[in-house]
């Protein structure tokens, strides 16, 4: 009785120990399953421009749109506390900046927008709209400018 109860007590164990590696095996399967991730491959375009500062007195006199993009020309950009912010030095390497300035205006809430920009082959397209004030605003003179960032070298038409 004795040698049939150590027999059944060891294939008691190989059955657990049997049990117990498919329990593990099934473990670490499903962890392996289920640590795997796919990555989510986007079709989105990075952003092509980013209007970096708008302001109300900084401005010219006069009206004039010019596009930045020599160096000496770029550390005026650089050294705004601002912009120090949201530029980086080699910017000017993949970038082009725009300093649109609209001129004298007797009365508060000027202000640049995008209204369309469009990338051809060689060039980029940039809509510019002159927003007037809506409702509201001061009677002081004011100097409105905007400064956009371009994040392409190509050729810049403004319209």
């Amino acid at each position: 009785m004795r040698l049939f109860m150590k027999k059944q007590s060891k294939i008691n164990l190989i059955l657990f120990q049997i049990k117990m590696k498919k329990i593990f095996a099934t473990i670490v399967v499903g962890l392996v399953l289920f640590s795997c991730s796919t990555q989510k491959i986007s079709d989105e375009k990075p952003v092509l421009y980013e209007i970096l500062k708008q302001e109300e007195q900084r401005g010219a006199n006069f009206r004039f749109f010019e596009i930045i993009t020599e160096q000496k020309e770029f550390k005026m950009l650089l050294n705004d506390p601002d912009l120090k912010k949201k530029i980086k030095p080699t910017d000017i390497q993949t970038s082009n900046f725009l300093l649109l300035n609209m001129g004298e205006k007797s009365s508060g809430g000027y202000s640049f927008s995008v209204e369309n920009i469009e990338e051809t082959e060689n060039d980029i397209i940039l809509t510019i709209k002159e927003n007037e004030p809506q409702g509201l605003a001061t009677t002081v003179m004011t100097y409105p400018l905007s400064i956009v960032k371009i994040n392409s070298k190509k050729n810049i038409i403004i319209r």
